[in-house]
């Protein structure tokens, strides 16, 4: 049975690493009304949860 931490973590993983990509690549589009650069910090959040979550699934696989 597949663990549903797995493909929710490559999920959140993945869009958080192409958002912070994105943020790095093309700083200046970003929200008009906020001096942030919320796709970074957004990438950053989601690429952290999805690392959370494989490292949970990992742990499960092991024991």
């Amino acid at each position: 049975m597949l663990d549903l931490r797995l493909p929710s973590g490559i999920f959140f993983a993945l869009t958080g690493a192409i958002l912070i990509i994105y943020s790095i690549a093309a700083p200046g589009l970003r929200a008009p009304m906020t001096p942030a650069n919320v796709n970074l910090y957004a990438g950053l959040v989601m690429f952290v949860f999805g690392a959370f979550l494989l490292a949970l699934a990992g742990r499960s696989r092991r024991a």
